[in-house]
């Protein structure tokens, strides 16, 4: 019995470690502090200790991402609240898994000393935007909120050029900057810059930027380790704001500046610390607004648009 015992214990030392699952994530756009909690996990070892090995690609098309996933080339993408309930409309077979920033950041951006003191005074001025669809919705909702028709301004589309092209003069506001990058930009170019906040001018809230996953493919229990690991980087960087801007500007030198350092800052109040939670309310109020809007033809149930991974 000794000799069967030690046999049995030897094989299982020798026995070979389980290989990591390889998982694709597809990021929004570029590497920046909105991605904090992905960045953190990989570097502190948090996504091998849930046994995955995270291959993380920046997209050179932020439209890119939810696609690559409905296409079967990416297991996740970060991606949009908003625009996932369209590309639901669209047929694309996406889910919310999980949310990365909980709050809006979107801001409706004007000068701080210019002409514009509410939204109200937009009147027959230019706004600028980069997204069409879903921003210009936003837009029509702020108006609506201050007394105006949804026609009263001119939109130009003025593609990524958003705090550039209010600085020139180009257009009198943009909707869909961010208020934790454009507003740092701005005034580290010497430019002070106001953000009308669009959950205070007649929308609903939302999660700025989500986790989707292909919802006839995906695979529950990977995606639930996933969101294990960037929910213990997402404590890690409250309960360590400086270490954890170290360990996520060591990565690379286009991050070590004054205004990735000050985004850094100004997003940690945003990540989401239960990223697998789910807040049925907020994608049913937020499909009723886009239905409301005419922006898409019916009302998908809250169990087509999100799921909690982690349920029995």
């Amino acid at each position: 019995m000794k000799l069967t015992a030690l046999t049995t214990a030897l094989s299982l030392t020798a026995a070979p470690l389980m290989a990591a699952d390889d998982v694709t994530l597809m990021l929004d756009w570029f590497v920046n502090p909105d991605h904090g909690p992905i960045i953190v996990a990989q570097e502190m070892g948090y996504f091998a200790a849930q046994d995955l090995n995270v291959n993380i690609i920046a997209p050179a098309d932020p439209s890119d991402p939810p696609k690559m996933v409905a296409a079967g080339k990416a297991d996740l993408a970060v991606s949009y609240q908003p625009q996932l309930h369209l590309h639901i409309h669209e047929g694309l077979p996406l889910l919310r898994v999980g949310t990365l920033i909980a709050t809006p950041l979107n801001c409706l951006l004007t000068l701080a000393d210019g002409p514009i003191k509410t939204p109200a005074d937009l009147a027959g001025k230019k706004v600028g935007f980069s997204v069409g669809g879903v921003e210009e919705a936003m837009m029509g909702a702020i108006l609506r909120h201050n007394g105006l028709p949804v026609d009263a301004v001119e939109m130009v589309n003025v593609n990524w050029s958003l705090s550039p092209s209010l600085m020139s003069g180009q257009v009198d506001a943009v909707i869909g900057a961010y208020r934790n990058f454009e507003l740092n930009q701005m005034q580290i170019e010497g430019v002070e810059g106001k953000c009308f906040f669009v959950e205070e001018h007649g929308l609903p809230a939302y999660d700025e930027l989500i986790y989707v996953a292909n919802s006839d493919t995906m695979d529950t229990d990977m995606i639930a380790r996933f969101l294990a690991a960037t929910e213990k980087a997402t404590q890690y960087i409250i309960n360590h704001p400086d270490e954890s801007w170290q360990v996520f500007a060591a990565t690379s030198a286009e991050l070590r500046d004054e205004l990735n350092a000050r985004a850094w800052a100004d997003t940690i109040p945003r990540f989401a610390l239960r990223p697998a939670a789910m807040d049925v309310g907020r994608y049913a109020t937020f499909e009723a607004f886009l239905h409301a809007a005419q922006l898409v033809p019916d009302q998908t149930p809250v169990s087509g648009i999100t799921i909690d991974v982690t349920a029995p």
